[in-house]
């Protein structure tokens, strides 16, 4: 019997396996008897795990009673062990908690003060001059804030690639950028503008726009776009 089992497997072709399949095609793609056979992973000396996968669908008369089930429950069909009923439970537990996910309330960027609010209390007091970006959505709402370069800002080390790397990354519609004086004086300076054109021209090559850069002192700052550097 064992022999005939491994037979059976090894002659459907690689690319209708369920694994296969997902890695070829995306987990959309796949039947809910294929996803319960990856899961399972394997089946018994009788059946293959498509075989076992396709009967525990059929005693639970599909998904919507699957995802009710006990342990117990699954354990009571041949070939699924503790281990196998775990996993199922798992995947279901996972399903539901992400139906469950409200959407995060994401800060929105109406304007050059909405910006500074947002990192002023932290960038005020710092030592060191601290480069970040605020990368935005489409609604101008901020997905993800990331320090780029501690330091004197230097155009040849303030890199664009390092900034629309992460934008590309986090599927940024368009970022702010920002930078702190330790003097406590936000007046921007030669290097502070030329990183800015930099970053700029290197936004409209790829379509993600620079909206702002913002230079933060102890309590005050200054939008080099109101002052027409933008």
């Amino acid at each position: 019997m064992l022999a005939q089992t491994s037979i059976m497997i090894k002659d459907v072709p690689k690319a209708d396996r369920p694994r296969e399949r997902m890695i070829g095609l995306g987990a959309v793609h796949l039947s809910n008897q294929e996803l319960i056979a990856i899961l399972l992973g394997s089946g018994t000396k009788q059946e293959s795990v498509m075989e076992l996968s396709q009967r525990l669908l059929i005693h639970f008369e599909g998904i919507s009673l699957l995802k009710d089930a006990t342990i117990e429950e699954l354990t009571a069909i041949r070939g699924i062990g503790t281990a196998k009923a775990v996993l199922i439970l798992s995947a279901i537990e996972l399903g539901k908690r992400m139906q469950q996910m409200k959407p995060v309330e994401r800060y929105m960027i109406r304007s050059p003060e909405d910006g500074a609010d947002f990192i002023m209390e932290e960038m005020r007091d710092l030592k060191q001059e601290h480069f970040i970006c605020l990368f935005l959505n489409t609604k101008n709402q901020v997905l993800h804030r990331q320090t780029i370069f501690i330091g004197s800002l230097n155009a040849s080390i303030v890199h664009p690639r390092e900034v629309f790397k992460e934008a590309v990354k986090r599927s940024a519609a368009s970022i702010i950028c920002a930078h702190n004086h330790p003097s406590g004086d936000p007046t921007p300076s030669q290097e502070d503008i030329q990183v800015t054109r930099r970053l700029q021209e290197c936004g409209k090559m790829i379509g993600i726009e620079l909206l702002d850069h913002l230079v933060i002192g102890d309590r005050k700052f200054i939008s080099l776009k109101e002052k027409g550097y933008l």
